[in-house]
């Protein structure tokens, strides 16, 4: 019998092959047939996640000093990255990619009649992007099954797709790739396997660039949602008064940027995940706050708040 490390260590190789070794672009002359599209040479999106379509917790119409538009995006600067605590008062981090829906988005993946691996140099389609009705940074995969002599981006979008009547098998396999704008930066990973560079992917006959979170499988519950984990947070100003809330800022020790927020679950847990659903303290108890026994002892404010993805990527004690 496999052991839950060798069942992890074989769904993550499986999602690699799904998402990262997807990402080698592959052209060839094709003069009889269907154009094959170059990603190298393709057109790419203008993606801006802090639009008021796009943003909740960070908009731009609300804070001017966020990056423009398509503008290169630096995940390990403030407000993007905090770090708290953990369930035993580890020291965490996570970055925060902001409120996300709990119904995921599709991703088409392509594989040739027959075959059990991705097309080779395909990049996988998506129908949304930040601002788009119905975008999450979560992505339900689906498995595309194309014909034998199918040649890798010919299919560039998915009303091409979704025009040629290909079989299609939604799975209840989940990643957490927030499409961003090309150069954007996240240079931390909960393993030391897991990739920080940028991945492709085609939108509507253009090239999106995302990145891959893995610090956790992750599947669909029984109602096809993603699952959800708490979270316990303290702001400088309570909701309910002026400027209260996340405008306020997240309280933090003095003279440092260690916060008491306390996720209920950690990577290695077995319901762990990256998509919490935010419970606010009093933040007169911030100092009472080091674990998470004593976070759901304090006062609590408001519960289910929002709903936000915030994958782990550092946990010490």
């Amino acid at each position: 019998m496999k052991t839950t490390r060798q069942l992890f260590k074989s769904r993550t190789i499986l999602i690699l092959t799904l998402l990262i070794g997807l990402t080698s672009a592959a052209c060839s002359d094709n003069p009889s047939g269907p154009e094959v599209k170059d990603p190298d040479t393709a057109p790419e999106a203008s993606i801006d996640r802090f639009s008021d379509e796009a943003g909740n917790l960070f908009k731009r119409s609300a804070n001017s000093a966020l990056p423009a538009a398509n503008a290169p995006i630096d995940f390990d600067m403030a407000p993007f990255i905090t770090k708290g605590l953990g369930p035993d008062g580890e020291m965490s981090e996570y970055y925060n990619f902001d409120v996300m829906p709990t119904a995921p988005a599709p991703i088409y993946v392509l594989f040739r009649e027959g075959e059990d691996t991705p097309v080779e140099g395909q990049l996988n389609i998506v129908n949304v992007i930040p601002g788009d009705e119905g975008y999450n940074d979560f992505w339900l995969v689906t498995k595309v099954t194309v014909p034998s002599d199918y040649e890798a981006n010919t299919i560039t979008s998915y009303a091409a797709l979704a025009g040629e009547g290909y079989e299609m098998e939604t799975t209840n396999m989940l990643v957490n790739c927030p499409i961003v704008p090309k150069g954007s930066t996240a240079d931390k990973r909960f393993t030391s396997t897991e990739s920080k560079d940028l991945m492709r992917g085609w939108y509507d006959d253009q090239v999106v660039y995302y990145f891959t979170f893995q610090e956790k499988a992750l599947s669909t519950g029984s109602n096809g949602q993603v699952p959800l984990s708490p979270i316990y947070v303290a702001f400088n100003v309570n909701p309910g008064q002026d400027g209260g809330g996340p405008p306020s800022g997240f309280v933090t020790e003095m003279n440092s940027d260690q916060t008491h927020n306390v996720p209920a679950t950690l990577p290695d847990d077995a319901d762990y995940s990256p998509l919490w659903m935010v419970n606010i303290f009093d933040n007169a108890d911030f100092s009472n706050v080091s674990d998470l026994s004593s976070a759901q002892s304090a006062s609590i404010l408001a519960q289910g708040a929002a709903i936000v993805n915030c994958p782990i990527v550092e946990v010490n004690m």
